[in-house]
């Protein structure tokens, strides 16, 4: 469908009022948790066309669109969440195929040949010791066991006793969000007031 001038001149001068409005300071891209295919950042970026068609496909709803607080340039390109569910490369779903990366238009989500679960890092998951529960002496293990019925074995238990203490080794670990997922930090006494964050949360690996 053509784009008309005067549909050109709405589109700049809301640009101009956002920029106004201070929209500026998004103008900067903050990396994201991408869905697998997504890990080149400037071809993900600039190859999306917003469709959403991998929000639909994903059968764990893992897929959500990035926020204009995440940057102007990647609004509404897919990103990770690990909420509710996790990435396990459409195992269940389509024979460890991703779907989203086989609905995905313009390749902006694309798998070099040979590309599994295993040789692809999402992200890194990351622990507050001060937000988690273990770090409480409480016995809590919902990550480790998260991550063992995974099949990652990317966390494991440290100090002993009946109140060990899970720790993420880094080489192990791909960002599948299994840990985060189960994460309880937040519904069950955090001990940190006013957190907004679980616990264990994966990490873009530019960030860390």
């Amino acid at each position: 469908m053509g784009v008309s001038r005067r549909s050109l001149l709405i589109g700049a001068g809301g640009t101009a009022v956002l920029f106004g409005l201070g929209a500026l300071r998004y103008a900067g891209h903050n990396p994201l948790v991408r869905p697998p295919g997504g890990q080149d950042e400037s071809h993900l970026v600039s190859a999306c066309v917003r469709c959403e068609r991998c929000y639909e496909a994903c059968p764990r709803r893992v897929i959500v669109p990035a926020h204009i607080e995440d940057g102007l340039l990647g609004m509404r390109t897919p990103a990770l969440d690990f909420g509710s569910g996790w990435c396990d490369f459409c195992a269940e779903g389509n024979g460890g195929v991703p779907l989203c990366v086989e609905v995905c238009p313009t390749e902006a989500l694309a798998l070099p040949e040979g590309t599994s679960a295993e040789n692809t890092i999402l992200g890194l998951a990351v622990i507050d010791e001060q937000q988690c529960l273990a770090f409480r002496d409480t016995g809590c293990r919902y990550c480790y066991d998260a991550c063992v019925n995974a099949g990652y074995d990317a966390i494991e238990l440290s100090d002993g006793g009946a109140n060990p203490h899970p720790r993420v080794i880094a080489d192990k670990c791909v960002g599948c969000g299994a840990c985060e997922s189960v994460c309880v930090s937040l519904t069950t006494g955090s001990i940190a007031s006013g957190a907004t964050e679980r616990a264990i949360v994966v990490r873009p690996l530019e960030t860390l």
